[in-house]
């Protein structure tokens, strides 16, 4: 070779040491030479003082295995703190990475990839070998070409502040297809959806769907030379919605290794793949879970045996945790945990208590507050963004606002105060004051011809409130296919203080839930709060359910809904 792999190691390290940017050591075999036996790319992606993460990609060009193991030995004093897609551990200098379960197999010409977090002082010099169950990679053959240009790390500095500031947003063509595909529809189908990740089989992709890898390529295709970010919905929990049967997942209450390994860790493998380190991840994280533990659990009215069995088990906090830690550690991910809606968390004993509990999943299962980039409210619900005739600070005939039957003694009246008083809440409880907040306003618009012009009649505060009142449901506790709603505020970025975006992470014309029982093998059950002729709970206070008749299962297309939301958009179509 031309120079030699001891000198180009060094001089990356100083690199390193003075710049803190990315910087790589990738020696493949020389052009005229044999083969060598594999190849190592060890990248340092981000460095700080004391620490930084390194991703690490190795090619076989042996014998395919089944199972491999990744060995080598720092020369300074890193130690590895935590890691992603192997099993990382560390003896004084020598470290060792073996695959996990789901990625033990690497075929001849194959690449696997991995990456950590580690601490270090002084010099973070890259390590000088590596060997491939007990071969040496990397070898020098001798007499060759200069050695190539070193690949394109990928991001190197820190992540963005809002990661929607100046980029497109991908657009799901499985999704706009179904929306062109109805009348009218065509006004719409450009606008970005999440992609939902509700179960084991959607990563590969089920039921002819398009899977994890294939939208990451088609977001590739639609990205251009700017910047892009893909929403994702991770969203499959043991014991998952234990307040709603519409919504409950395949996996059981006590599967939470099965939770890890088939469904977090491969879809953490993926992310992490340095194919797909341009693009900016959004992840939505865990709906509805967190805010059961705190609104659906003993002694509360409103308690359900499935959520005290997931709050004694702990396992929603450990999954949530371990979700955080292993996705948050990629460079290009950003975490947005479910805060629910205000008119669910918005009293005084449910707010700072949900804030609370999930800092306690933000710190579990190795996860910090920085694997949290924000949070994200009103995910599949109807609350309105912006009351516009009242506010809560109202009073009619020496009665508050907060005692009309509508607003119930909540401390919110719409989403947008909600999630700007959430933020500010999560930063005075330890989150970085950094973080910022997601609204999705895909069903929140609420126009059409029972949008009010004005305030209510001041007869009354119950008058007052409800003749003024943006939102047309029955409660704010009815959740499911609301009837009358329309599309909300379409998506945009930074449109308010401490609002990272507007999102539709939940995608118009996808069914909240199936208005009577319908058999499948998706696991989700049928929910009364679904069926138009159900009476309620104290969730809603004994009102009627409000929803839409003859809906299919949560997630599958609804064209009666998907119809109504674009006659009742708010701001109107054109």
């Amino acid at each position: 070779m031309s120079r030699t792999r001891t000198a180009m190691l060094a001089a990356l390290a100083l690199v390193a040491g003075a710049s803190g940017t990315a910087l790589a050591a990738t020696v493949p075999a020389d052009v005229g030479t044999a083969a060598v036996p594999c190849t190592v790319d060890y990248k340092v992606q981000n460095q700080w003082d004391t620490g930084f993460t390194a991703a690490v990609t190795v090619t076989n060009q042996g014998a395919a295995k089944s199972n491999w193991s990744v060995k080598w030995s720092y020369a300074g004093n890193q130690k590895i703190t935590n890691g992603w897609n192997a099993k990382i551990s560390q003896s004084g200098a020598a470290v060792t990475a073996a695959n996990e379960t789901y990625n033990g197999t690497l075929a001849t010409g194959g690449s696997v990839s991995f990456g950590f977090q580690g601490t270090y002082s002084g010099t973070n010099a890259i390590p000088a070998t590596f060997t491939l169950d007990g071969v040496t990679c990397n070898v020098d053959g001798g007499g060759g070409p200069t050695d190539p240009p070193d690949p394109d790390p990928g991001p190197t500095g820190p992540k963005a502040d809002n990661p929607y500031s100046g980029a497109k947003v991908y657009v799901n063509p499985e999704w706009s297809a179904n929306a062109a595909a109805e009348p009218g529809g065509s006004r719409i189908a450009n606008q970005p959806t999440g992609v939902w990740l509700d179960r084991i089989a959607a990563i590969n992709g089920a039921g002819g769907k398009m899977g994890l890898r294939a939208h990451l390529d088609e977001a590739l295709k639609q990205k251009g030379s700017g910047e892009l970010v893909v929403q994702l919905v991770i969203y499959n929990l043991p014991g998952r919605d234990c307040a709603a049967l519409a919504s409950n997942g395949e996996l059981g209450p006590t599967e939470i290794d099965k939770y890890k390994t088939q469904y977090i860790d491969p879809i953490a493998a993926i992310l992490a793949d340095p194919k797909y380190a341009s693009l900016r991840i959004v992840n939505t994280v865990e709906l509805d879970s967190l805010p059961n533990l705190v609104t659906n659990v003993s002694p509360r009215v409103t308690a359900t045996p499935n959520c005290d069995t997931m709050k004694a088990n702990g396992n929603y906090i450990k999954g949530v945790g371990y979700a955080l830690n292993k996705l948050g550690d990629i460079a290009n991910v950003y975490n947005y945990v479910d805060a629910g809606h205000h008119g669910w968390l918005g009293w005084d004993d449910n707010f700072s208590a949900s804030v609370q509990l999930i800092k306690q999943a933000a710190t579990a299962e190795g996860a910090t507050v920085n694997d949290v980039a924000g949070f994200i409210t009103n995910t599949a619900n109807y609350s309105a963004l912006k009351e516009q005739y009242f506010t809560i600070s109202d009073s009619v005939n020496g009665k508050s606002v907060r005692e009309s039957k509508w607003v119930d003694w909540n401390r919110y009246v719409d989403e947008l105060s909600y999630a700007q008083a959430f933020r500010a809440e999560a930063v005075n409880q330890g989150f970085p004051s950094g973080v910022g907040m997601l609204i999705d306003t895909s069903r929140n618009g609420w126009g059409g011809s029972a949008r009010p012009t004005g305030p209510g009649a001041m007869t009354d505060v119950d008058t007052y409130v409800n003749g003024g009142r943006i939102d047309r449901r029955i409660n704010t506790g009815n959740w499911c296919n609301q009837s009358g709603a329309g599309l909300g505020e379409r998506p945009q970025a930074s449109p308010a203080a401490g609002i990272d975006a507007y999102v539709w992470i939940k995608p118009p014309g996808e069914s909240d839930g199936a208005s009577s029982e319908i058999p499948n093998d998706e696991g989700k059950g049928f929910d009364r709060m679904c069926d138009p002729t159900y009476t309620g709970n104290p969730r809603n206070n004994n009102n009627m359910s409000g929803a839409l008749a003859n809906a299919p299962l949560s997630g599958h297309w609804f064209s009666a809904q998907f119809q109504q939301l674009m006659q009742n958009a708010y701001p109107p179509l054109s």
